[in-house]
């Protein structure tokens, strides 16, 4: 018996928890159609796959090496993995998305590389924590560090400078670390700094990068992006043993080649955190609900009491606390500005400040 979803039954009031909730963009979903007339071969060796790695190359300015797998936790994993031994360890901030929301797939991708967490209010980590971390230990009883991570944008919302970024790449060479990016919204961080991918990472000192294209607009897919092409040997094979080697790869490379060659990943991530923007003026100054972070990527993160937050679910808004108790709300590329309009006035009318 076959189930089918009536427009009912679906949801049709767009909501802000995540920007994983939004559709594919019609960009990445041209692309798709495109790469779905006829035939192609299979397991990479097809023209969308070659497409959208030059089109990577041509993006960031560089002869890099680019993979293509289907989710973050394996980007960053297999990334990861493919920098480590088991005896190493990879320092990071204690709230990075491998330390809180990857089940410990690092560490069994990796065969058990232990992750040191650095203590963070704002997810980012500092390069005189690296430094403390990286000689904290130095006996064959600790596990080595080798690997530095750091997520851009960070799960507070905020956004390595490429000053910043530049500062840990100096840590991380005094101790002969790898720099690691976690860029599941590296588009948004770009649209906030207004800077060139190639000036906020290979430039600046990153090793590999795990581009996201996910909350960017695409269904599903990242890419591994290995700018120090020595670190990429047999990365291939690890996608392979990862399950992460597509057999119609064609549908996960189509989509990079629309969102890159049109600039839709950009326009996206600047909608989307036009969106954050748009909320976060709208919020200030009511009483009883205070912003947490500053907005500078695609998420505005709201602390208030239960009280107006189990209101504003009521009211039917969707929503995670899981960082640090604020109300997470995420923009994504189709972000409706009514619908964050609507958002903002039943926060005001469930914290009693009127119209």
């Amino acid at each position: 018996m076959s189930t089918t979803v009536s427009p009912s039954t679906a949801s049709t009031e767009q909501q802000f928890g995540s920007d994983n909730y939004a559709g594919i963009c019609p960009e990445a979903w041209a692309a798709m159609d495109e790469a779905n007339r006829g035939f192609a071969p299979a397991y990479g060796d097809d023209i969308w796959t070659e497409g959208a790695a030059d089109a990577f190359r041509k993006l960031f300015e560089t002869n890099c090496d680019v993979f293509f797998v289907f989710n973050g936790t394996a980007a960053n994993s297999l990334a990861l993995a493919s920098l480590c031994q088991s005896y190493h360890s990879v320092i990071c901030a204690d709230s990075s998305h491998v330390e809180t929301d990857e089940c410990g797939a690092p560490e069994f991708f990796s065969n058990g590389s232990k992750l040191l967490a650095a203590q963070s209010d704002d997810g980012k980590i500092l390069p005189e924590q690296i430094h403390e971390l990286a000689v904290k230990r130095q006996d064959i009883h600790y596990p080595k560090p080798r690997v530095v991570t750091i997520t851009q944008s960070t799960e507070t919302g905020r956004v390595y400078t490429t000053a910043e970024t530049r500062a840990i790449a100096l840590a991380c060479k005094a101790h002969n670390l790898s720099l690691h990016m976690d860029g599941a919204r590296f588009a948004n961080a770009c649209a906030y700094l207004g800077e060139t991918p190639a000036e906020m990472t290979w430039k600046s000192g990153v090793d590999v990068l795990c581009f996201g294209g996910t909350k960017n607009g695409m269904a599903v897919g990242e890419a591994v992006i290995f700018f120090n092409r020595k670190l990429s040997e047999d990365f291939d094979y690890r996608c392979k043993q990862a399950g992460q080697l597509a057999s119609k790869m064609r549908f996960l490379s189509a989509p990079w080649v629309g969102m890159l060659e049109t600039g839709a990943w950009l326009k996206n991530a600047r909608h989307a955190n036009a969106c954050a923007q748009h909320l976060a003026r709208q919020v200030e100054g009511i009483p009883g609900v205070q912003i947490s972070s500053p907005v500078e990527a695609n998420g505005v993160f709201l602390l208030a009491s239960e009280q107006i937050l189990n209101k504003l679910r009521a009211r039917g808004w969707r929503f995670y606390t899981f960082i640090g108790g604020a109300a997470r709300f995420m923009f994504a590329w189709d972000a409706s500005l009514k619908r964050v309009d609507e958002l903002a006035a039943d926060i005001r009318e469930c914290a009693g400040a009127g119209n």
